[in-house]
């Protein structure tokens, strides 16, 4: 369930906005967009929106992850992307008016802000540097999910793990205790890496017996980089 939240952070004073497209808005297109946002707490395991939905506006993510996945044919869920604090969702949808074909769910508590498409709109429209920032995230994604198309068709189930885990202790902060700051179930895994559960689990395991990471319930901590790359090249 979205649940209104108690903070009303202006968008103009928002420091997260520096790392998305809102950074291009002027000051009185930020101050217009803060009249009519709506901020919104969204629970784990809650969805912020389903596959087949009219998203009707952009989800600006204050805090907290969510993943967004895709279901197959054969009911399996493909996890695309992991969007995590200071980055955008909804805005595919917003401008070819289309229902979302993906779905997104809290990873953990997410502090959200949801922007009306009607407003964004607006700026599209008037601000060419708010477009182009926006059409570099889209090229920026189309890129990436042609990256997952080919790994997916020319890389081993060991081969996709080992990228993923490179990417995790690359794009995530990490714990005091040195562990990935994210904490992902195995199911999350599979989905990633497009395997069974149990086929995740093994890898898992063995990767912890070559000591390239270590596994404490859900934390992980990568141990051997450079084996990990081998790993991914195929060696």
């Amino acid at each position: 369930m979205l649940q209104n939240s108690e903070t009303h952070t202006k968008c103009e004073q928002c420091i997260i906005r520096q790392f998305n497209s809102l950074k291009s808005l002027t000051k009185s297109e930020l101050i217009r967009i803060s009249g009519c946002k709506t901020s919104k707490t969204i629970k784990k395991g809650e969805p912020l929106f389903q596959e087949g939905e009219h998203i009707n506006g952009i989800f600006c993510i204050k805090d907290g992850l969510c993943k967004v996945s895709k279901m197959s044919d054969n009911g399996r869920d493909q996890i695309i992307h992991l969007i995590r604090k200071g980055d955008i969702i909804g805005e595919r949808s917003l401008i070819n008016d289309e229902v979302s074909n993906l779905k997104a769910v809290a990873v953990n508590d997410m502090e959200v802000c949801f922007i009306p498409k009607e407003e964004i709109i607006k700026d599209l429209q008037n601000n060419s540097n708010f477009s182009m920032d926006m059409l570099k995230k889209m090229a920026s994604s189309l890129k990436n999910a042609d990256n997952v198309i080919v790994d997916m068709a020319q890389k081993t189930v060991k081969q996709r793990l080992a990228d993923t885990l490179i990417f995790l202790d690359s794009e995530f902060e990490k714990n005091e205790d040195g562990s990935i700051g994210i904490l992902l179930t195995r199911e999350d895994i599979a989905n990633i890496i497009g395997t069974a559960t149990e086929s995740a689990i093994r890898l898992l395991s063995d990767f912890k017996k070559k000591k390239l990471i270590n596994l404490k319930g859900k934390q992980i901590f990568v141990l051997n980089i450079p084996g990990l790359q081998q790993i991914s090249q195929g060696f």
